[in-house]
Formats: C-alpha cells, sequence, structure tokens
C-alpha cells in the first residue's frame, strides 16, 4: 500500500527545544513534493505553535491543541473542533492560582503536579472534562476529543482515511492518533508504552523523522496487520528497535 498522508507530532517528534532543524524540514519536503499530504498534530495552542514554528506552511493542515482546533496554513483558517472551555472552570483554577495556566480556544494546558487539583475541579463543577498527559503537561479537553479525532477531521478534509496515514509520535497523548494511522511509529525517545505498541521505532526526534521520510519514499512501509490496539505486526514487529 502507498500511505498517503505523513502524520506528525510536533514537540520532541518533529521539533527539539521547540525547534526544527533543516534536515528534517527539507526531508518534509520532499514528502510533500511526492504529492503525499502533510499533517502536523500537537498540543500547543495555535499562536505558540506558530511563534516557535515559522515554517508551518510547510503543512497541508494542522491539528492543535491536542485535537480540538484544525487549522489551514494557506488559507489562514481556523475551525474550531470543540466548544469553549466552562468558564467557571478556567475562573476557579485562577482562583486557586494554578500556575502555569494556558487557555486555548477549547484546550486548558498546565504542568504536574497539578492533575489532581485540576481533577478535583472538574469533580466538584460536574464537568464530563478530562485530563491528557505529555511528558508532564496536563491538558484538559472535552469529552471524545483528542488527536485521533482532530486527526480524523484534518484527513476528511483532505478526502483521506486515517489508514492512508503514516503516524509519528513520541508521548502519552499520541496513543490514540497513532492507533487510527495505518502505520504506527515512535521516534527513538518515546515513551516505552509508545513504542511497545509501534508498527516502527526509529532514531530519536528530527532524524527519526527523517528516516521515516525516506522509508517512505522508497516504498518501504506496507499497511500494518494490526487489528486492535496491542496485536503484534507482521511486519517489522512492533516496538522493534533501530
Amino acid at each position: 500500500m502507498t500511505f498517503e498522508a505523513l502524520a506528525t507530532d510536533y514537540d520532541e517528534t518533529l521539533a527539539q527545544f521547540g525547534r526544527t532543524d533543516a534536515p528534517t524540514l527539507q526531508a518534509l519536503q520532499q514528502v510533500k513534493q511526492s504529492g503525499r499530504k502533510l499533517i502536523l498534530v500537537t498540543g500547543r495552542v495555535l499562536p505558540d505553535l506558530m511563534r516557535v514554528f515559522p515554517d508551518i506552511a510547510l503543512f497541508d493542515l494542522v491539528v492543535a491543541e491536542n485535537g480540538a482546533l484544525l487549522y489551514d496554513p494557506h488559507r489562514e483558517e481556523e475551525t474550531v473542533l470543540a466548544e469553549p472551555p466552562p468558564e467557571d472552570f478556567v475562573a476557579t483554577l485562577r482562583n486557586l492560582c494554578i500556575t502555569p495556566l494556558e487557555v486555548g480556544r477549547t484546550i486548558v494546558a498546565t504542568r504536574e503536579p497539578n492533575e489532581s487539583i485540576v481533577l478535583a475541579t472538574i469533580r466538584d463543577l460536574g464537568l464530563e472534562h478530562h485530563i491528557i498527559f505529555n511528558k508532564g503537561a496536563v491538558m484538559v479537553l472535552p469529552p471524545n476529543v483528542n488527536k485521533a479525532s482532530g486527526l480524523e477531521a484534518a484527513l476528511s478534509r483532505l478526502g483521506l482515511s486515517p489508514q492512508n496515514a503514516v503516524g509519528i509520535g513520541d508521548a502519552e497523548n499520541d496513543h490514540a492518533f497513532l492507533d487510527a494511522c495505518g502505520y504506527a511509529v515512535a521516534v527513538g525517545n518515546a515513551l516505552p508504552a509508545l513504542k511497545e505498541k509501534a508498527d516502527l521505532v526509529v532514531k530519536p526526534r528530527g532524524q527519526g523523522v527523517v528516516e521515516v521520510a525516506n522509508l517512505l519514499l522508497a516504498g518501504g512501509l506496507r499497511r500494518s496487520q494490526r487489528v486492535t490496539p496491542g496485536t503484534v505486526s507482521s511486519e517489522v514487529g512492533r516496538g522493534s528497535a533501530r
């Protein structure tokens, strides 16, 4: 099978310390020139992403706020995919002096060890929101909103299925979107639990993205044999190290 899209996480996958190097960008450009689509899937809020990533227009679409916001960098058009954060929830966290506290179009984010206070606030206000972790980050989103739901919206706009996509990630919040992709890749610096579920483990961060890009262009990736999360791939061996 020829995969038609490459979907990648940003921090500690595409980027290191918030920045992307030239070889990684060049590899992505080659994937784009092959006619494939590029989708960036990140937990960052859009203004912050645009501040650290000036090459955002390299991507066909961006899924921001961990699946809650879809951005078309060519049309400079935002599509909010979920409801805004409840005002009383944000106000309560501010009154409790939770820091850091970042409020996006939908997402509310802080860092560990604030998760216990955040969870108690969700409970006390009777909300259905859920917490997603990302290597120390604590992200609060409405029910059924995650990177997989955001990726599905992006691929639907491009006329593609998640099974047409190769996904790359490194952290807890990447489980859902990698499970949805036709081929799942974990970079070498990914959490062990993500590596165990991946079809392929590559080099760390940008070097791994370059490796995947080269394999994709060479036709070296075949559709995963995964049926359900946790199934062993018959092709590469899930979690195999490279």
